[in-house]
């Protein structure tokens, strides 16, 4: 397309307000200033395109593209809440975050120098243990929105279907400053060796790996998986951050139940170290279910001052539950 078609599109496509059309033209023609030999203008043209704190604030590009598009049926918006000090983590883990956090807070900084803040995360792990809280976390301390993505609209049953929804759903990301979340990661990113699959699966795959490397370094993508040996080999070398959620030692399930206690404002009755030691070999998820259910009665029955024969009613309801579960991971591990 001429240089004037090209700029004939933009004024067009910002006077409709279609930020990703918008995109499109603008990234056409800072392809053509770059066959030009025109580098600087190109990298000026491609710095301005980045969206700004003013514009991530506003939230502009979401309420120019969020009332229509295909993009709104292939992810739901959540507003992160969890800030990370909230979390119980291994230290490890915490200032691997921090560390991706400060990238993706000082990239200017990092661009001067031509590197590119972190922006490609895969968290693994058993079931809950913290890998979808974690995301949001880290999209709380980043200031951004946590965009979800939603298998039932992305993947398809027609030949070629997923792969052109997930590059839409790429083009959508790219309009924004956003962490960009797929949980079961193992739904898209399977091996693409193992014969049992199709091979529309493997185009996918294959597909999903060059959508990633074309990903701006503001755009944070974070994948989990409950089973990382079932992602194809390539798509672990995309990731520059891989974190292992483990399962919960005694003393972070002490602090997690003190959490929730202070969170809920309710005095469960049982030291917190006590109520571990029941619960020792459940995930935080199962824990926080059970101190919930005590928290809920305890506020119905106004006993939220000392919960002692609430906690110990429900520990007696559990106990059938809790040990099966926790003697066949110890046989798992």
């Amino acid at each position: 397309m001429a240089q004037a078609d090209l700029l004939v599109e933009l004024l067009k496509c910002s006077s409709n307000g279609d930020q990703l059309a918008f995109r499109k033209a603008a990234e056409a023609l800072i392809q053509e200033e770059k066959a030009k030999g025109h580098r600087i203008l190109a990298d000026r043209l491609a710095k301005s395109l980045e969206p700004n704190a003013f514009t991530m604030k506003r939230g502009l590009a979401y309420k120019q593209n969020g009332s229509s598009g295909q993009h709104k049926d292939l992810i739901y918006e959540i507003t992160p809440e969890r800030a990370l000090d909230s979390l119980v983590l291994p230290s490890k883990i915490h200032d691997q975050i921090k560390e991706v956090v400060e990238e993706q807070h000082r990239a200017e900084l990092l661009h001067a120098h031509n590197l590119r803040a972190r922006n490609r995360l895969l968290f693994a792990g058993p079931p809950g243990n913290g890998k979808t809280t974690l995301a949001e976390a880290l999209a709380c301390e980043l200031m951004y929105p946590l965009l979800v993505v939603r298998y039932e609209t992305l993947v398809g049953s027609y030949l070629g279907e997923t792969a052109s929804r997930l590059k839409h759903l790429m083009d959508y990301a790219r309009t924004r400053r956003c962490v960009l979340f797929f949980d079961e990661f193992e739904t898209l990113g399977k091996e693409r060796g193992d014969t049992h699959e199709t091979g529309e699966i493997k185009r996918v795959v294959s597909s999903l790996l060059l959508q990633i490397d074309d990903l701006p370094d503001y755009v944070v993508i974070v994948a989990a998986s409950n089973h990382p040996e079932l992602l194809d080999r390539a798509v672990w070398r995309r990731f520059q951050v891989r974190v292992e959620l483990p399962m919960p030692t005694r003393q972070q399930l002490t602090r997690y139940i003190e959490s929730i206690g202070q969170r809920c404002r309710t005095n469960l009755g049982y030291a917190p170290e006590t109520l571990a030691k029941h619960m020792k070999g459940l995930n935080f998820a199962e824990v926080e279910e059970f101190c919930l259910s005590v928290a809920r009665r305890a506020a119905l029955d106004q006993k939220t001052d000392n919960a002692q024969t609430i906690t110990r009613l429900k520990l007696e309801q559990w106990r059938d539950r809790v040990k099966p579960v926790a003697h066949n991971q110890g046989r798992g591990q």
